[in-house]
């Protein structure tokens, strides 16, 4: 019987900082997935917003989902890092934040439509309950931490009831509110960490971000194929549809080529560093889903189906690709580059803004926005190769 329960109950130890080959889990693999649902869910709903020309009304409730499904992910990554034991227990705790990321992707389509976030508030609940219970299983496991864990399990659960009070009572759930919350949010990992660092290991957390802007980028992809694969299948093939295509994909290679061209695992040294980084892929992770959406309202507007213009189009995917460089830029690049090359991207960024000032058709433009994001990978490459290489070794 108590090899029975030692099977469930493992001691929750901290991992160790430095422990060599460290690597995602396949349950952090499916975890992944099942976010990706719900990302999917979003993309979809600003898409039809895309193409009904209801991008103004809709764009605040875009934020408002992709940061829950984002600061959910972001929970469960961080404390896996440094707590996860994976025994039964844990997979099983695990397995119940799925099915609350599930629930949060099965109120999406409510939330846009009838700005009803019922469903999703449920989601984020479970997600949060089960979250609370893991940081006070790991304080049993980690005394010298107890109190860095259990600023985690009240402030989670402090938050928690705000978003209950507020959303379920009287009083107006406006904007403000949420952003009040939003801030709470953010502070909680801040304030805990400062009293002591948890465990969480540099190399598995940049793995951990790597893989989900891989998997984002996959879903944004098949979002535009799929849209693409209909247009051809209802339309004749049309000239402008096949650039379009090939402008995305040359886009999205350009996009993961430029990410995964640093090594940002051994800047993960400093607890503000650290922080500016985590927080900042929020824009990492939203621009790459919003040019999904982004190509695959492209694709309606060519095969007259939406009721924006071509021009409006280009801007909006012009806007994402920004986004995405300015963020990499920030919380990547800047650090690696010496001289030129540290402005070199703001300048190309600026090109493909006023790209949509001079080509009238969307399919062309972003034919034409990829060209100059893939060259301005190339070129930059060329030209600060020295630079860059020094100071990543």
């Amino acid at each position: 019987m108590a090899s029975f329960f030692l099977r469930w109950l493992q001691p929750m130890h901290p991992r160790d900082v430095h422990e060599p080959h460290r690597v995602a889990t396949s349950l952090e693999l499916l975890f992944d997935l099942i976010f990706v649902v719900a990302i999917a869910s979003a993309g979809q709903q600003l898409h039809h917003a895309i193409v009904e020309n209801h991008l103004f009304d809709s764009l605040a409730l875009y934020f408002m989902v992709f940061f829950a499904l984002w600061w959910a992910w972001m929970n469960f990554t961080w404390f896996a890092s440094a707590y996860d034991n994976d025994d039964t227990l844990y997979r099983v705790m695990t397995m119940f934040q799925m099915i609350g990321a599930l629930i949060i992707a099965a109120g999406i389509p409510d939330a846009f439509q009838h700005r009803d976030f019922d469903v999703i508030i449920i989601g984020y609940v479970v997600m949060r309950t089960i979250l609370i219970l893991q940081w006070l299983r790991a304080a049993q496991s980690d005394p010298s931490r107890q109190g860095t864990i259990y600023r985690y399990a009240i402030g989670v659960g402090f938050i928690q009831v705000g978003w209950i009070f507020f959303h379920f009572s009287p009083i107006d759930f406006s904007t403000y509110i949420f952003v009040l919350l939003v801030l709470a949010e953010l502070a909680v990992p801040f304030f805990a960490e400062k009293y002591g660092r948890t465990p969480w290991h540099p190399h598995h957390i940049a793995e951990r971000y790597s893989l989900l802007t891989i998997i984002v980028l996959g879903e944004s992809i098949v979002a535009s194929f799929n849209a693409i694969s209909d247009a051809f299948k209802h339309h004749a093939i049309q000239t402008e549809l096949i650039f379009l295509t090939i402008g995305g994909v040359v886009s999205m290679f350009t996009m993961w080529w430029m990410y995964f061209d640093r090594q940002i695992a051994g800047r993960l040294n400093s607890h503000q560093r650290t922080f500016i980084w985590g927080y900042g892929h929020f824009f990492i992770f939203i621009s790459i889903a919003s040019f999904g959406a982004a190509l695959a309202a492209a694709v309606n507007v060519i095969t007259v189906h939406a009721e924006i213009s071509h021009y409006d189009a280009s801007m909006i995917i012009a806007v994402t690709l920004v986004m995405y460089s300015v963020s990499l830029w920030l919380l990547h690049d800047l650090h690696f580059l010496t001289g030129l090359g540290k402005w070199f991207y703001p300048f190309t960024a600026m090109i493909i803004l006023a790209i949509p000032l001079f080509i009238a058709h969307v399919g062309y433009c972003v034919f034409v926005m990829s060209l100059v994001y893939g060259l301005r990978l190339v070129v930059s490459k060329w030209l600060f190769k020295s630079d860059s290489v020094e100071l990543a070794h």
